[in-house]
């Protein structure tokens, strides 16, 4: 018989979860993830207002349960909310906005990784070019990893979510390994 259970983007069927030193990388799998952006001549703020979904500005993440966003490029969002009860989000998210957006499903094209440890900088400054330790909570920028173009968001001091290629998952999590152990 076949096993059509979903698999993770690291192949398997839980999410991993690996510790070196104080940091922890924990693979989200409960995350829904969809692409919003507003088409020509359009105004999303009034939609966006009643479906509860944030519009944050340049450099910016924001949650408004049950969704969040991140700021991508002008008049662009990646939209998150719980797979559980969005695993459609693309359908949630074009309910709520009709023409006025185009909306793209994105969760299985992304890896979410969330990094925590106590000085989360240390491990972040040999993994890319953003200063972690001066950003405020809440910036999201898209950077490289590893060769790899990723988003980044800082949720606090000691906990960051990293955005990569869900094809190079496997690399991804390797290369914040080894940073973390050279910096840890």
């Amino acid at each position: 018989m076949v096993d059509l259970r979903a698999m993770t983007a690291l192949g398997a069927h839980e999410p991993a979860v690996l510790t070196v030193g104080p940091l922890t990388i924990t693979e989200r799998f409960d995350i829904a993830l969809a692409s919003l952006a507003v088409r020509r001549g359009q105004d999303l703020t009034g939609a966006a207002r009643a479906a509860g979904v944030p519009l944050p500005g340049p450099a910016q993440y924001q949650a408004r349960a049950p969704y969040s966003a991140f700021w991508v490029t002008p008049e662009m969002w990646l939209v998150e909310a719980p797979f559980a009860s969005h695993e459609e989000i693309a359908v949630h998210l074009k309910a709520a906005f009709g023409d006025a957006a185009s909306v793209t499903e994105q969760t299985d094209a992304w890896v979410i990784f969330d990094l925590t440890a106590p000085d989360l900088a240390l491990v972040l400054e040999r993994l890319c070019n953003v200063d972690f330790r001066a950003a405020p909570e809440g910036y999201a920028t898209r950077t490289v990893i590893d060769h790899l173009g990723c988003y980044l968001v800082k949720h606090g001091a000691g906990m960051a979510r990293v955005y990569g290629p869900r094809s190079s998952a496997q690399s991804l999590l390797h290369a914040v390994e080894v940073a973390a152990a050279s910096a840890l």
